[in-house]
């Protein structure tokens, strides 16, 4: 239905407004695409081309095609007096558009379960996960299903009968590992030992099946050449969820510490003319090879050279050689110089063609610099830094750790309390081989130099 408003006339306020009245004119019409301006009864007249005083705009009507026409004009005169026209205007506008909800933290299965408790205090709770499925287990009388969203190692066990709704995704076998689900019920006190609560299923809904047959991660433990071959699906592990989170934890921790001591962070540009730390290999970024086709197939022919035969930097995208950074430490310096005390954090790139876990060619670099400061100072920011990161991470991922210690590296937790917990000594290079030789242990190296080895023991 069609609503029009005409409101009363006044004076222009605006002297480029004055060839028009300042009537405030509102045509709303209605969300039905057959309504037009020749189903109004009473002529409406409009100008040609309207003075910069009038206001048109067209609106589309939210989770419709903009290819549909929907005409909601509106056509205000800029300058007009509050009326009751106004009003009007107001609530048809509130009528087209709603306002944009306010976001809120979903609920997830850490929440539940990541507290001291394990979620004994949210016992007799309804709530809502959405997740994906890891095992389901049908039974006579009942089904399990492990379901985990990536907040945490652990799952949710939901239980749920056969009177509960979405049941039927349980019998054409839909909850297949890999599927994406929304599982809504109360939590329980949990009747195995593995966990201390559990999900009483009220409503499951099936968001995104997945085949069996074709989804590649299952419950048995997979070999990490295997999930290079499936990367997109890894981070669904346990190996490759806990990595992520406790990275996640190490770059907050990082920003927080130095935050927290004044620094500022500094964001270093990744391409760069410079060569900052001058040793090493860098890799060359060029459009050089792409004004050649698709820059796969490119002869070196094409490459454009100068008289001496050299490549003529002068035709590529910066007009001279461009490298991804090695470090970020030049930027870091002229900070500085100005911010006092400052810090990098970013991506770094090495092209040293060597296979060793020392030797990467992308990895995340931390790099302060602090001004008025020596080498003591230096040794100070390291030391409180390290543990500051290093005792985070045993506080705020205890699940992951543990996981880490069992699987990956036994005794890990152990050792890296004693980073936090033992204080740091600074001693000379001379001191720290004499302390070496004196060692009732047999080196690799055991010459003066200092090894790998060495440092490990």
């Amino acid at each position: 239905m069609m609503v029009p408003a005409a409101a009363s006339l006044s004076p222009a306020s605006f002297s480029r407004s004055r060839a028009l009245s300042t009537a405030k004119l509102l045509l709303c019409f209605s969300s039905n695409p057959r309504t037009s301006l020749r189903h109004l009864r009473t002529p409406v007249h409009l100008p040609s081309s309207p003075p910069p005083s009038i206001l048109l705009r067209r609106c589309y009507i939210p989770g419709i095609s903009p290819e549909i026409s929907y005409p909601r004009w509106r056509c205000f005169c800029s300058g007009a007096a509050v009326s009751a026209g106004a009003e009007v205007s107001e609530k048809a506008e509130a009528e087209v558009a709603e306002k944009v909800r306010e976001f809120k933290k979903r609920l997830r299965i850490f929440d539940v379960k990541g507290g001291e408790d394990e979620g004994v205090e949210w016992i007799g709770k309804e709530i809502v996960i959405r997740g994906w499925v890891r095992t389901c287990r049908v039974q006579s009388s009942v089904t399990f299903i492990e379901v985990n969203d990536g907040s945490c190692l652990s799952n949710m066990q939901c239980v749920m009968s056969s009177e509960a709704e979405g049941y039927s995704e349980v019998e054409i076998a839909d909850i297949t590992t890999g599927a994406s689900v929304l599982v809504e019920g109360i939590v329980v006190s949990s009747q195995g030992a593995k966990q201390k609560v559990e999900l009483k299923v009220a409503r499951l809904n099936v968001i995104g099946k997945s085949d069996p047959l074709a989804y590649p991660i299952q419950k048995k433990r997979a070999s990490r050449e295997f999930l290079r071959t499936t990367a997109h699906l890894r981070p669904r592990t346990n190996t490759f969820g806990a990595v992520t989170r406790v990275r996640n934890a190490l770059a907050y921790a990082t920003h927080k510490f130095f935050q927290e001591n004044g620094f500022v962070w500094i964001s270093s540009p990744i391409i760069t003319a410079s060569d900052c730390e001058g040793a090493g290999e860098q890799f060359c970024v060029t459009t050089l090879l792409s004004k050649t086709g698709d820059g796969t197939e490119c002869s070196v022919s094409s490459i454009p050279t100068s008289v001496d035969g050299t490549i003529d930097w002068s035709q590529d995208f910066f007009g001279k050689p461009a490298f991804l950074t090695v470090s970020g430490q030049l930027n870091a310096e002229t900070y500085a110089t100005a911010l006092s005390d400052v810090y990098t954090f970013g991506p770094t790139f090495r092209a040293e063609n060597s296979n060793t876990s020392r030797h990467l060619a992308e990895f995340w670099m931390i790099e302060p610099e602090l001004a008025f400061a020596d080498l003591n100072d230096d040794m100070a920011c390291a030391t409180a830094y390290l543990q500051y990161v290093v005792n985070y991470v045993l506080q705020n991922c205890k699940e992951d750790m543990e996981f880490f210690n069992t699987w990956i590296e036994k005794g890990i937790i152990n050792r890296l309390t004693d980073v936090v917990e033992k204080d740091f000594v600074q001693l000379t290079y001379s001191d720290a081989v004499e302390i070496l030789c004196r060692a009732k242990k047999k080196f690799e190296f055991p010459e003066m130099n200092m090894h790998t080895n060495h440092q490990q023991n």
